[in-house]
């Protein structure tokens, strides 16, 4: 058993997005190198050296190595960074249930990452967070929290977030809990994402091993709470199971990607659940496709939803109802340049004069923009600004682009990105 999940585990990891390329001078406030020569050798001990009130928003760059630590943040206005996604890793082995036996029934401190209550901005960027616990034990069908976290204004860049359980993403904040997740990789058991309260997901993908869901969302606090999740793929084992709400959840999912294992079962109701839906099942999809043949239940159906958007509507600011608009205040954290806006295989964006905007990187000194109409995009010249005006673009065509970085004489290679042109 052991052995084929491992095999499983490494070919998933082949198949994520190309990372950002690191760059030997990153910058921070705070190196943690478990090897040494860096401030410290430990995430906690950076994380306990900064006092409750400090004036900045710190970046903590952890340099690649296996961390095998339990992560405690209890300050606001923390960045996590890691050198690079897929070597810089965070592991621990933790069963829900033992923690919760061991500690007067608290899930406190029941995660790798644990986020407190009351703290808020929090960037966790570049970097990996598994609970192995299933793997130590042959235990995979029962609660092991990856990140647990009750504060808000939460980001995730480009991170894999991996249990061999349920609940590997709790973000659990239910009355103002704000999350904002791009580029990841997420896998897991049940409810593997989870988020309580407004979460927006975008370019990111998911991997379920199990038979009864792979996304959940609590918004019965609040009738505007929602999860969104767009230019998204999902994938698992034969027959996984979409979503399901035990409590009342409002989903969006636009541009998003179904593998031909997915089961033919709407994000549905379990028997298992004590409260039903008051507000009744609101699951809405936009211009999501299945390899293999599309499912009647996920037809295009926004014009149902409270207020309907248009397509071009949906985005982080819409979700959070205006009260967070992370995009504009991201920080620069990544080595090569994130991407924002058009989303990577958005379908319906405007011929006038589009709009290419992305967050520089750490170090960046200028930014190449190369785009055009094939996947060798042409260059259009370097700059400083951070955004870049396409001028009238065809109807209908589907565009490529690019952004790398200049730093110190080197080039940060950027992502290549792709979207389409609406009819």
């Amino acid at each position: 058993m052991k052995r084929s999940f491992h095999i499983l585990i490494s070919s998933l990891v082949a198949l994520c997005l190309a990372g950002p390329v690191a760059s030997s001078r990153e910058s921070a406030d705070i190196v943690v190198a478990s090897g040494g020569g860096g401030d410290f050798t430990s995430i906690q001990d950076a994380l306990n050296s900064l006092g409750p009130h400090h004036r900045k928003p710190v970046v903590i760059l952890i340099r690649n190595g296996v961390y095998a630590e339990k992560v405690w943040i209890r300050q606001s206005d923390i960045a996590l960074v890691g050198e690079d996604r897929d070597s810089t890793r965070i592991i621990f082995a933790e069963l829900r249930e033992n923690w919760a036996r061991e500690h007067g029934g608290s899930d406190w401190g029941a995660g790798v990452v644990n986020i407190d209550t009351g703290t808020t901005d929090i960037t966790l960027a570049n970097l990996t967070v598994y609970n192995n616990y299933g793997w130590q034990n042959e235990v995979f069908n029962k609660h092991q929290f990856a990140i647990r976290g009750m504060g808000t204004r939460i980001i995730l860049l480009h991170c894999r977030v991996i249990s061999d359980g349920g609940d590997a993403l709790s973000l659990w904040n239910k009355q103002e809990g704000m999350y904002y997740h791009a580029g990841c990789f997420f896998e897991g058991w049940v409810d593997f994402v989870c988020p309580r309260g407004w979460c927006y997901i975008t370019d990111s993908h998911f991997f379920g091993h199990n038979l009864s869901a792979s996304i959940w969302h609590d918004g019965d606090y609040d009738r505007n709470q929602k999860l969104v999740i767009c230019s998204s793929s999902f994938d698992g084992v034969p027959g996984f199971p979409l979503g399901r709400n035990h409590r009342d959840g409002q989903i969006f999912l636009v541009d998003c990607r179904f593998s031909e294992r997915m089961a033919d079962r709407p994000i549905y109701h379990p028997a298992s659940s004590k409260t039903e839906w008051q507000w009744g099942d609101r699951h809405y999809y936009y211009h999501c496709h299945r390899d293999g043949g599309d499912f009647a239940w996920f037809r295009d159906n926004l014009q149902t939803a409270d207020h309907p958007p248009r397509p071009e509507e949906i985005s982080a600011r819409w979700t959070f109802d205006g009260k967070w608009d992370p995009e504009a205040s991201m920080p620069s954290v990544l080595p090569a340049a994130f991407p924002l806006s058009p989303r990577s295989g958005d379908s319906h964006v405007g011929t006038k004069n589009a709009r290419l905007t992305w967050v520089a990187g750490r170090n960046a000194e200028a930014h190449n923009v190369y785009f055009g109409m094939n996947e060798d995009p042409e260059f259009r010249g370097a700059q400083q600004a951070t955004s870049y005006d396409t001028g009238k673009l065809s109807p209908g065509t589907t565009y490529f682009w690019r952004i790398d970085e200049v730093a110190g004489g080197e080039v940060v290679r950027g992502e290549l990105r792709s979207f389409r042109t609406g009819e």
